[in-house]
């Protein structure tokens, strides 16, 4: 495969061979309109994968290091003790990949996949941001259900869908980005256990931060506590300092906004009425 793809505002070529095949959700990203590419990634099939002297920051699926052109990642599966993949930054605009051939099948699973382009990293250069969250379109405009996993994000969304006749674009996450000063959702290939992942990019309406509660309540939140929800639930590169704070930048932009409102919520209709009458208090 020689294609280029875009996400966002960012515009990449990918080289790999045959054998590796980027998942369905992937490829909807794919783009040829001429646009200049602005990142190339190679991958590879390799037995071996290299073994940086120095690790400077270890996770339970990923492992940080240097390398003369940035950033170096060795990724694993969360459990697993063995690396399958490992990610070099050659230069400024470049980036090589090996895999192992053991996981060559796993890597039709969107998280694996996504996890080694490190794209993350690209976005928050551009002013973008990922937001573990539920992607909404009413409207015209996104909702955006964010919560830690297991607090019911794909469960709202389905009663909105149920409800208020609302379509999921994406069950797991969005990339946030503000193009011409305006907060934006936008589709990413990724979507997790809910399976809908489409390409898509609306107006930020609201963000609605979820908790579990025994009776319906609704309140909108103070930018400092918006902040505080939102990064937890936004992906952030920590051991880079500079760009850990553009993220933070970013996050108190959208913070001082976007809407963001704290729901306690359950499984009902009265959920989605008590949300929609401080969404939309002029129905």
């Amino acid at each position: 495969m020689d294609k280029t793809f875009c996400i966002g505002e960012f515009v990449f070529r990918l080289r790999c061979p045959d054998e590796i095949q980027p998942p369905a959700n992937f490829l909807q990203f794919a783009a040829d309109d001429g646009r200049p590419v602005q990142f190339t990634y190679d991958i590879e099939v390799a037995d071996e994968l290299p073994r940086p002297e120095t690790i400077l920051v270890r996770h339970p699926d990923l492992a940080v290091f240097s390398t003369p052109g940035g950033e170096g990642r060795l990724l694993n599966v969360r459990g697993e003790t063995e690396f399958y993949a490992c990610y070099r930054e050659t230069d400024a605009a470049h980036a090589r990949i090996s895999v192992t051939p053991e996981k060559l099948d796993s890597l039709r699973i969107d998280t694996m996949f996504v996890s080694l382009l490190a794209l993350e990293r690209r976005m928050i250069e551009r002013g973008g941001m990922v937001l573990h969250c539920a992607y909404v379109h009413y409207n015209g405009k996104a909702i955006l259900f964010s919560a830690p996993s297991g607090t019911g994000k794909s469960t709202q969304a389905g009663l909105w869908e149920q409800y208020r006749g609302a379509d999921t674009v994406n069950g797991d996450r969005a990339l946030l980005a503000c193009p011409g000063g305006v907060w934006t959702a936008q589709g990413w290939p990724v979507c997790g256990s809910s399976k809908i992942c489409h390409l898509r990019a609306l107006p930020i309406h609201a963000i609605v931060m979820l908790r579990q509660a025994p009776e319906n309540t609704v309140q909108r939140l103070h930018p400092a506590r918006a902040f505080a929800l939102l990064y937890t639930q936004i992906t952030a590169n920590r051991w880079n300092q500079a760009a850990h704070l553009r993220t933070i930048g970013l996050i108190e932009q959208l913070a001082g906004q976007v809407p963001v409102f704290e729901l306690g919520c359950t499984i009902s209709q009265q959920a989605v009425d008590c949300l929609a009458q401080a969404l939309y208090p002029a129905e």
